[in-house]
């Protein structure tokens, strides 16, 4: 692995219980540099899962306590239930008290603000989309706005997916409703705009939660229906915007040390599907191997490429 540059940020895509993807990597980073995340990281990002991981890095947590903190905790915040059953006759498919319960233990009493308080500063952004006023939030320690909102609010607001947990407060849901799914773009600005970094002197690591299968078949599709296209659509949607926020990345701070990393899952794997623990922890071995490896995600260096030309018929054909 290249050695990091004077200033490190992390920023962390949201996935739910796909979030021990990211914990388990980075206890294999923690494990290799002989440090814990929170000495290697002076900014971090997160939506929804990414969100609740970004935090615990600012409040001093090892990744490995992180890691088996997600697999303990994960039955009691996705548990099977009369609720889930019978979903979509309910509102929503779990109650938001377990979840809030486990944030409460992770974080205390801690407020935003408290994070911009220690020395040396270290700054956390998580996104939440707000309903009342129709736009993404970017909740900040350095904000005053923000800096007395509870930690535990700020992540259960960017982690409250639609249909999966009550709506906090009326008004906010889950961050990746926005086009944050994937903050690196946003933890790039955050670094040069916000806390004056030179992206000469900066290390930016984005971590996915896993990009589902491939599992389009051309010989099938006269044959699909309405909802065979539903989830499709869907999927390819997210991944597409997950990969603009690399291209954009790449394309307004070429001078930062950006390394996007993002691994391939054999099967597809809901964000509340608990019995895929072992599994995720093997993916999230195997993405730590990647990351110290610098083997990054194929959506980073797309932009990059300058299609070759060649002349056909007297005109100029282009080819990548």
């Amino acid at each position: 692995m290249n050695p990091f540059r004077k200033n490190v940020a992390i920023a962390i895509d949201g996935g739910g219980i796909r979030g021990i993807i990211v914990t388990q990597a980075l206890a294999v980073l923690e494990a290799a540099l002989g440090k814990p995340v929170h000495e290697i990281f002076r900014l971090a990002v997160g939506t929804s899962t990414g969100s609740i991981i970004s935090a615990g890095i600012t409040a001093g947590m090892t990744a490995a306590h992180m890691n088996q903190l997600y697999i303990e905790m994960g039955k009691s915040i996705f548990p099977n239930s009369l609720r889930k059953t019978f979903f979509p006759l309910t509102r929503y498919r779990y109650e938001a008290e377990p979840f809030q319960n486990a944030l409460n233990s992770y974080f205390g009493k801690l407020t935003m603000g408290d994070f911009w308080k220690t020395s040396p500063q270290t700054d956390l952004v998580v996104t939440t989309f707000d309903l009342k006023e129709n736009r993404t939030l970017f909740i900040k320690p350095w904000k005053q706005e923000y800096a007395d909102w509870p930690v535990t609010k700020a992540v259960q607001c960017s982690c409250t997916v639609p249909t999966y947990f009550p709506v906090v407060e009326g008004r906010y849901i889950d961050g990746g409703v926005g086009s944050y799914g994937n903050p690196c773009y946003l933890a790039a600005y955050e670094a040069k705009e916000c806390l004056k970094w030179d992206p000469a002197e900066t290390t930016l690591i984005s971590i996915g939660t896993g990009r589902d299968p491939y599992n389009f078949n051309p010989e099938a599709t006269p044959r699909l229906w309405a909802w065979d296209w539903l989830g499709r659509i869907l999927g390819a949607f997210l991944q597409s915007a997950y990969d603009q926020q690399v291209n954009l990345v790449e394309t307004y701070f070429t001078d930062i040390d950006f390394r996007r990393f993002q691994i391939n899952l054999r099967e597809s794997i809901e964000m509340d599907d608990t019995s895929q623990v072992e599994r995720l922890v093997g993916y999230g071995s195997r993405l730590g191997g990647m990351i110290l490896d610098d083997r990054v995600d194929k959506a980073q260096g797309v932009i990059a490429k300058k299609p070759k030309t060649e002349m056909v018929g007297g005109q100029v054909d282009g080819y990548g």
